[in-house]
């Protein structure tokens, strides 16, 4: 089995590989700003 590096094939997966990194990205987004939501609706005065 031979395998060689065609750089033309790893210039056309960039955007593949972009936009599976933007979907991460946004996910973790998501999940951040759920997190904040949920502790702020979740918090109540804390008494000293």
């Amino acid at each position: 089995m031979f395998l060689a590096f065609e750089a033309s094939n790893f210039i056309k997966n960039l955007g593949y590989m972009g936009k599976g990194m933007l979907s991460i990205g946004i996910v973790m987004l998501i999940l951040i700003l759920v997190t904040v939501l949920l502790n702020k609706i979740t918090s109540g005065k804390k008494n000293k």
